[in-house]
């Protein structure tokens, strides 16, 4: 009975610690793209410049940041650049993976990738929902509301708190519409998509110069004293906004923090354009830090000009370029800026439910979740049951929930996801190079070659705690040993710890760090901790394999990467983590469940 619940153990911990031999991905992934590199930057410009402009600028400009949105792009894109940097070296370690899910399967782990692969879902599935509903706020403000009065008084939801006050069956209708486009191949959607992007880079271009002439600096410095003059004769016939503190700053500090972390969904493109730098095409890695630069300028510049055209506490929350136009008396010109924005919704759930049906196929495929998904239609090679999935799922999220309420949701998984992509490249670069091309050593094998080829650190007994420290600082071999990855691993997992111990410090307690008290003595002491534990990490010998990108300034940039995005994601509300912790849950029983008994 002893030797079967120990063999048991032995072949649970083997299938989660699985990595995926990379020669087996051209093989099986089945899916060949053939982009350009000029589609491949319409998609990532569509990508960027859709849904995650559009949800979060509106909002985010009149409750959370005011005009210091614009600092919040900036912050947002920071983390997004250095994520992308590091995602950057991961992607080059398995050239022909198509996806953070697979690459992390490749060099980390079964239940890494699972972990990765289910959050970026949860964050296609509920960008698809999202964007659906803005479109139809959008479609709706064209014709007077008339369809939120017909499916308010139709199909009202009872459920305070949980769902949205009205079944939204127009968000559905198009999501399933989508999904049948997407289903009838990539070459009849791709074109779709360039037209919806062109369209929306000149609806953009004339918004930004169109508020740039009709702004007033004045809107950056409205006090408390200037709110009930400043809503004097307005255009506008929606609720006002809670005024805040005034100034180009009316939240503090904390509101900025917030708009960051709220923002930082507008930045998760990149990890779509990833997935299309495969097939006879050699990967493109700048095409998305390309896409990067040009997206943020316009989310800089769309932010600047709105809340230089409107007070902030006067911006419209679902609708908000359209109403500008209103406001400064433009009223023709809402018309046009209101179907450009019905372009731009629409290619972004293109490329929302794009690869998030190539992921769950590729999941799928691979055992982690259920084999019906895998089913392609004809020679095509069109993950039929993945893309209908997926779309009747998106679909009933866009049905049933307010888009508010599930949003932050998506900032959360992508800079979960994103944090554990840094981790990844901080480890893997203090572990022996894995032969990935072929997987024909087993784990044991690697081990105990490992431990052979190790320095006089494992060799010779340490004298006491005194070498012991001084090993740390000053390792005796310039070549990786078995000694040199366990420190390294030790010290990552327990900065990461810190980090995040102090990000929640500084998320909950900000007013508090610089005050005398005891708060001001742990940050300091954590930082302490955490400076010196870089610094071991740093003396450390790296592997020497080559790589075509290697991220600079390791190990600072990772850790940097995953404090940004964990202090982010502290700035998430409790109903937040609930609604993350229950999709995370859910995940886990489908992979211990099913996944890990099934997977190759």
């Amino acid at each position: 009975m002893s030797k079967t619940l120990c063999q048991y153990v032995r072949w649970f911990d083997q299938k989660l610690a699985h990595r995926r031999g990379a020669d087996t991905i051209k093989e099986s992934d089945g899916l060949k793209i053939h982009l350009s590199a000029t589609e491949l930057v319409f998609l990532g410009v569509g990508r960027y410049l859709g849904g995650g402009l559009y949800i979060t600028v509106g909002a985010v400009a009149k409750y959370v940041a005011g005009p210091a949105i614009v600092i919040c792009f900036l912050v947002a894109g920071l983390s997004s650049l250095l994520s992308r940097l590091c995602y950057v070296e991961f992607d080059a370690r398995v050239p022909r993976s198509s996806s953070a899910c697979v690459c992390s399967y490749v060099t980390m782990g079964q239940l890494w990738a699972f972990i990765v692969g289910w959050n970026i879902i949860l964050l296609f599935l509920i960008a698809t929902a999202c964007t659906a509903s803005v479109w139809r706020y959008a479609f709706d403000s064209l014709i007077g509301d008339l369809i939120s009065q017909a499916l308010e008084g139709t199909f009202p939801l009872h459920v305070p708190y949980l769902l949205a006050t009205y079944a939204d069956f127009l968000a559905l209708g198009l999501v399933l519409l989508l999904a049948v486009l997407l289903a009838l191949g990539v070459p009849e959607s791709a074109w779709v998509y360039r037209v919806f992007t062109g369209i929306n880079i000149l609806v953009l271009s004339f918004t930004i110069v169109s508020g740039f002439i009709k702004g007033d600096p004045h809107n950056w410095k409205l006090m408390n004293q200037g709110y009930t003059l400043a809503t004097a004769g307005s255009f506008s016939h929606h609720s006002l906004g809670p005024p805040g503190a005034g100034g180009f700053v009316p939240f503090d500090f904390e509101g900025v923090v917030r708009g960051a972390a709220m923002c930082f969904y507008a930045f998760v493109g990149f990890a779509d354009i990833t997935t299309r730098e495969r097939g006879d095409l050699k990967p493109q890695r700048s095409i998305s830090l390309f896409s990067l630069l040009m997206c943020f300028l316009a989310y800089f510049a769309v932010s600047a000009a709105l809340t230089l055209t409107v007070p902030y506490h006067q911006i419209h929350h679902y609708n908000p370029l359209p109403e500008a136009f209103l406001h400064v008396g433009w009223g023709p010109a809402r018309y046009v800026v209101a179907v450009g924005i019905l372009c731009a919704l629409m290619s972004s759930l293109l490329g929302d439910m794009f690869p998030m049906s190539r992921l769950i196929r590729a999941m799928a495929e691979d055992g982690l979740l259920f084999r019906a998904l895998v089913r392609v239609y004809g020679h095509t090679k069109i993950p039929i049951m993945a893309i209908m999935s997926s779309g009747n799922l998106a679909g009933i999220m866009a049905l049933l929930f307010e888009f508010s309420d599930i949003a932050n949701l998506m900032a959360v998984a992508s800079l979960l996801a994103y944090s554990m992509v840094s981790f990844s490249v901080l480890a893997l670069r203090y572990q022996p190079d894995q032969n990935l091309s072929k997987n024909k050593k087993t784990e044991e094998e690697t081990e105990i070659e490992c431990v052979l080829e190790g320095s006089p650190l494992e060799s010779e007994p340490e004298a006491g705690t005194s070498n012991i420290l001084r090993s740390l600082w000053f390792p005796t071999s310039i070549t990786l040993t078995q000694k040199s990855v366990q420190i390294v691993s030790g010290c990552a997992s327990l900065a990461v710890l810190l980090l995040t111990i102090l990000g929640l410090i500084l998320a909950q307690w900000p007013r508090h760090v610089f005050s005398g008290d005891p708060v001001l003595t742990t940050v300091a002491v954590l930082l302490l901790l955490i400076t010196g534990i870089t610094v071991i990490i740093w003396r450390q010998p790296q592997s020497p394999s080559p790589l075509t990108f290697r991220v600079p300034a390791l190990p600072v940039l990772p850790l940097v990467s995953i404090f940004l995005n964990v202090y982010l994601m502290m700035q998430m509300t409790t109903w937040t983590w609930t609604l993350f912790g229950v999709w995370n849950a859910i995940g886990f029983a489908i992979y211990f469940g099913y996944g890990i008994q099934h997977s190759l």
